[in-house]
């Protein structure tokens, strides 16, 4: 249920970046390399994850609730970490619901940021797009290119073992060689003259080793986040009226609506370091 009254920024408060599961902490770690004098918050809405096969209603619900809960804690800024987020409620929230619960402040995403790119880095327009099922049928990627780039050609493979791959740790193991191989070669059989292509999930970085291992060499690989890092920094520089709400003492707090040890557990195969965890409870 939408909040009656919006809700006012008063005082500093910590960047939050929300995924469905755990691959938006590699977002959040090129974000902290990146800008590591702002204060963040992690949450992952573990207990629900994956997002990817859930409805576009039910994404915008859960990604919203995610929001109200952030912006609760005092952030004035939330990074959707999440593709999934992104592509389902990303601009629902933006448009329907800022305006009515937090007028004064912002929601963004990870796709705009890694689209906006390609057009320096491609030479002859074909794209190729490795994602989750549900990133592929969004369609958010093609949607998103064609604004920017209208004469650029997407093809899209959906790798549905990739994110069990990650966070069964099996990554770095002999036995996820066949399945990186397939799904790029089923990419690039769609269009050989593929010569950018977006790794459009969060997960994927753990997986960059194998994937260059597969990829002509020609090929060049867009992994988010640094360009979402980068593309926050420029946003923070524009935008004064919310960089200054924006509190600068180098502290991150992780918070899960799963069990605090599946967390830790999880999030130290991402970030290799273990962290404190908080949880909570978004319904």
């Amino acid at each position: 249920m939408k909040q009656p009254f919006p809700l006012p920024l008063e005082k500093a408060g910590a960047i939050g970046v929300f995924d469905s599961g755990y691959g938006g902490l590699t977002i959040l770690n090129e974000i902290r390399k990146k800008l590591p004098h702002y204060d963040y918050i992690y949450l992952g809405d573990n207990a629900r994850t994956p997002y990817g096969t859930r409805s576009f209603e039910v994404v915008y619900e859960f990604t919203l609730q995610a929001v109200k809960k952030l912006f609760e804690m005092g952030c004035p800024l939330v990074i959707l970490a999440c593709n999934t987020a992104s592509a389902k409620a990303l601009r629902t929230i933006q448009q329907k619901d800022l305006p009515y619960i937090a007028p004064d402040r912002r929601v963004l995403g990870v796709i705009r940021p890694t689209v906006e790119v390609i057009g320096s880095l491609s030479k002859n327009g074909h794209i190729g797009l490795l994602a989750t099922t549900g990133t592929v049928k969004s369609y958010s990627y093609p949607l998103e290119v064609e604004k920017l780039y209208p004469h650029f050609n997407v093809s899209s493979q959906d790798c549905p073992l990739w994110v069990p791959l990650v966070e069964s740790g099996e990554a770095k193991n002999a036995g996820a060689d066949y399945f990186v191989q397939k799904y790029i070669q089923q990419l690039l059989d769609k269009d050989p003259d593929i010569d950018t292509i977006i790794l459009g999930c969060t997960h994927y970085p753990l997986l960059i080793d194998k994937i260059r291992k597969y990829t002509p060499s020609h090929i060049r690989l867009v992994a988010q986040g640094e360009y979402v890092a980068t593309s926050l920094e420029d946003y923070l520089h524009r935008h004064s009226e919310i960089e200054r709400y924006c509190r600068k003492e180098g502290n991150c707090r992780f918070f899960t609506t799963e069990s605090i040890e599946k967390f830790k557990e999880s999030a130290s195969i991402f970030l290799q370091y273990e962290v404190e965890v908080q949880s909570l409870n978004l319904e």
